[in-house]
């Protein structure tokens, strides 16, 4: 394998695990969250929501290990802690710990989307690692459109599954 070869397969296992590990922090918070609310829909969603995050997450993981590396076993530190604190906000909240949870699911969406525009809107990512990670956009803006629908549902008063 050529040097060009190898710092393009370096880059996509790179580049596809930093995105793993966001997902993953991303999974793990929509399954406490599923566990945290009473309403009984938003449990549903939260839990759906969790589900195709971690299958996201496997099939990243596949790619990875497909390029023979070892993809991300865990989420970034900045998710756990921001998690930890995102839970204790949403549990301090009298009025509506549901919303906190649905409006910090939201923020976690527009983390991931973003991440993955960067990655795809950089000059300096290579045209293999691109074409790699375009596969995931439906899912990911499906994902963030649901919970961004989801918000602004809330915000207005309307209810939404």
């Amino acid at each position: 394998m050529n040097t060009n070869a190898a710092e393009i397969k370096r880059e996509k296992i790179d580049t596809i695990n930093d995105l793993i590990q966001i997902a993953r922090d991303s999974a793990e918070f929509y399954s406490e969250a599923a566990n945290a609310v009473d309403n009984p829909k938003l449990k549903s969603l939260f839990a759906e929501m969790a589900q195709s995050k971690s299958g996201l997450v496997g099939a990243m993981s596949r790619q990875v290990r497909e390029a023979g590396a070892t993809p991300a076993s865990s989420g970034t530190i900045t998710g756990t802690f921001r998690r930890l604190y995102e839970n204790v906000r949403a549990k301090m909240q009298s009025n509506d710990g549901d919303f906190a949870y649905v409006s910090e699911l939201e923020n976690g969406e527009d983390r991931l989307m973003d991440a993955f525009h960067d990655v795809l809107a950089s000059d300096s990512t290579p045209t293999e690692v691109k074409e790699s990670l375009r596969g995931y956009m439906p899912t990911i803006k499906k994902h963030h459109d649901t919970m961004r629908d989801r918000k602004w549902a809330k915000q207005t008063g309307e209810t939404k599954h």
